[in-house]
């Protein structure tokens, strides 16, 4: 198996780095920090690769997740809402908002990412004790309807599609498990699941999938990126540092660096590099993130 280690990047720390997409129309790396409602934008630079940070929006937190859209805007989960950005300050559309029930438990959304058919995934958590199983998982089509595809989740994480489109890969992170479903590219639903990989020292947070059909998941509490072939078995370990590894995914013009955001929450606040930004080049490519098809999205206030 092979074992790498990340070295640390330029961009300060935050306190709870997350959802690293790589834009190869504007050839820049996009993360939030979602305590402190930050979306970044940073250029990738160097042989060794470093991120040099660009710019910093901020909108009310949490944010959890940044998409490009393909109309050139951004696509983000905010609390319990997802909105749409324009280049303007004044211009945070929302798109839908969730009707979370009024039962003591509070939540909001997770991890989100855009299938192959240019649809947002984007998963819901419990941030309150009695939440077990109170979080679901969300399908945004381009026109703007909002579907419930999987319920029963507490804390949704890690999304990623098989290179074909077909395969599924979905973490619950209290669980320890990420799971395997079939997905049906046309419709946009999940089929039968099952377990795929299994973390007793951690839990599975973000993850992606590379061009030969790896899966690389952030391992929350472990200091670990681990990679699994598409059989499950495990073929790759990234040591990070910081304990709380939160994300990852495949940046450069060639997708050949994996970037990889920790977190510096609670106990792990005073780790050396908490909420820093990291980087190696592991010997494979990712694949290219999908634009959100928001061509036929209305949103409030305007298309």
């Amino acid at each position: 198996m092979n074992t790498l280690t990340a070295h640390l990047c330029a961009p300060p720390p935050g306190r709870l780095c997350e959802g690293p997409v790589w834009d190869s129309r504007t050839q820049e790396l996009l993360w939030v920090d979602i305590r402190g409602g930050h979306i970044h934008c940073a250029m990738l630079t160097g042989p060794t690769p470093d991120l040099i940070p660009h710019v910093t929006r901020t909108l009310t937190p949490p944010v959890s997740a940044v998409l490009p859209c393909a109309s050139g805007r951004l696509l983000a989960t905010a609390g319990d809402t997802i909105v749409r950005i324009d280049g303007s300050p004044d211009s945070i559309r929302p798109v839908v908002k969730v009707p979370f029930p009024d039962d003591g438990v509070r939540r909001r959304f997770n991890d989100a990412k855009v299938d192959p058919r240019g649809r947002l995934l984007a998963g819901t958590m419990a941030e309150s004790t009695g939440g077990t199983g109170s979080a679901q998982l969300y399908r945004l089509d381009p026109d703007g309807t909002l579907t419930t595809l999987r319920t029963g989740i507490t804390i949704s994480n890690g999304l990623g599609w098989s290179p074909d489109g077909r395969t599924l890969y979905h973490a619950d992170s209290p669980t320890h498990r990420v799971d395997v479903f079939e997905y049906d590219l046309d419709t946009g639903t999940l089929g039968e699941g099952k377990p795929f990989a299994h973390f007793p020292d951690g839990e599975p947070d973000g993850l992606t999938v590379d061009a030969e059909g790896n899966v690389w998941v952030a391992v929350w509490g472990a200091g670990q990126v681990r990679a699994f072939d598409p059989s499950g078995n495990p073929c790759a370990t990234v040591d990070v540092g910081p304990s709380q590894v939160s994300s990852c995914t495949f940046a450069g013009p060639d997708l050949d660096v994996l970037v990889i955001t920790t977190a510096a929450e609670d106990e792990a606040a005073g780790e050396p590099h908490a909420g820093r930004l990291f980087a190696c080049r592991p010997g494979v490519t990712g694949l290219p993130a999908t634009l959100f098809a928001d061509e036929r999205l209305v949103v409030a206030n305007g298309r």
